[in-house]
């Protein structure tokens, strides 16, 4: 049964609260002021908190704010008890992250209804959060094995040829295989960096200096690194015929390396998963002081629901198409774009086209902006 924790220091509203839940099969556990309350909340991380507003001590709001800046507390759904009914009280309860308030006198319909309620809905967060780390799980044992198997598998396989057959190989033939021994390792290498990047950027969400920092570098966007990055990607792939380029001009407030890294992996995918042959278009708009920048592709896309399931080391339909990819380089872009103030968004029609758009904040555009940067054909970089 549901542990619930009610602080209150009024010892006979406290023990009616008790004596009605301890009715309902609850298991409980009672404080009879704030510092102790927040002491045993942390003690025994209860389902939820029942408390009261005024108290000596530490009130309600001291209880809700400590609870709410420990990892281990603060999700606990917290109902308030209070004689007040003032708009404003509520108000700033519920700014905090108060779940529910009760106001007293309340009725044991009112009480269990509303314990009912914000349980309910703890579950169904839980569950939620469950059901995608499940899936995340799920995919991390899928992709990533094979992603790092394929590169292994020709690294160790082209070496033991080498080392059990070398007198018995031509130079060109040895050097076929130690072209595909590199490119293997080269693989697995851009593998690695990913998962180590996207580490790092995890680590950086949660660190607001370095954020702070971050979002203080500017750059010129497009710029030669950035249009260098774009014609080697283009190259690298016999793709240089399909890219399209529209890019206006803007200053944004992220650095070059980031950006680059952000259209790096953005454009790799819009590759990857189309048809050589088939346009990709990268395009770039200032709209409302921010630089939104969208990468066209016309390959199979992805359903809504697939959107929405998005997340690292996913890449769907795995068992359909075998297109080298962990999923990262996505998960990478947009948490650069979030870290930086902006975010990343994706429009996409199964089987005809998909729009991925990334929105940064843009602090000075460019002036002569009606002149656009590209042009038709990716070989007439400027």
């Amino acid at each position: 049964m549901s542990k619930i924790l009610v602080i209150e220091d009024d010892i006979n509203v406290r023990q009616n609260i008790l004596d009605l839940l301890e009715n309902e099969g609850f298991n409980l556990i009672e404080a009879h002021n704030g510092l102790l309350g927040v002491q045993l909340a942390q003690e025994e991380i209860p389902n939820l908190i029942i408390c009261d507003v005024m108290m000596p001590e530490l009130d309600g709001y001291g209880v809700l704010k400590a609870l709410r800046q420990s990892p281990e507390t603060a999700t606990i759904p917290l109902i308030f008890l209070t004689a007040k009914s003032d708009k404003t009280d509520f108000r700033q309860g519920m700014e905090m992250g108060a779940d529910d308030y009760i106001v007293k006198p309340f009725t044991r319909k009112e009480l269990l209804a509303a314990i009912a309620c914000r349980l309910e809905k703890n579950n169904i967060i839980k569950n939620e959060n469950q059901r995608r780390l499940d899936n995340l799980r799920n995919s991390i044992a899928l992709s990533l094995p094979h992603e790092m198997r394929t590169p292994l598998n020709g690294i160790l396989g082209f070496s033991q040829i080498l080392m059990e057959e070398s007198d018995n190989l031509d130079s060109t033939t040895i050097k076929e295989m130690a072209e595909s021994i590199y490119l293997s390792g080269e693989r697995l290498f851009e593998l690695i960096q990913k998962f180590l990047m996207y580490a790092e950027l995890e680590i950086t969400k949660n660190d607001p200096e370095q954020i702070e920092f971050l979002q203080s570098q500017t750059t010129t966007f497009p710029n030669l690194t950035i249009l260098g990055i774009i014609k080697d990607k283009a190259k690298k792939v016999d793709r240089e015929a399909d890219l399209q380029l529209e890019l206006y001009p803007c200053q944004v407030n992220i650095a070059t390396s980031k950006v680059a890294k952000i259209v790096e992996e953005l454009l790799d995918n819009a590759f990857k998963f189309s048809s050589k042959g088939s346009i990709v278009q990268i395009k770039s708009q200032i709209i409302n002081g921010e630089l939104t920048l969208s990468f066209i592709d016309h390959g199979r896309g992805i359903t809504a629901a697939q959107i929405a399931e998005l997340g690292a080391y996913q890449q769907f339909e795995r068992k359909l198409y075998e297109q080298q990819g962990s999923g990262l380089g996505l998960m990478i872009a947009k948490s650069i774009a979030e870290i930086h103030g902006g975010k990343l968004k994706i429009i996409s029609k199964p089987h005809q086209n998909t729009v991925v758009q990334v929105m940064l904040p843009c602090n000075q555009i460019i002036e002569n902006t009606h002149e656009i940067i590209g042009c038709k054909k990716s070989s007439n970089f400027v």
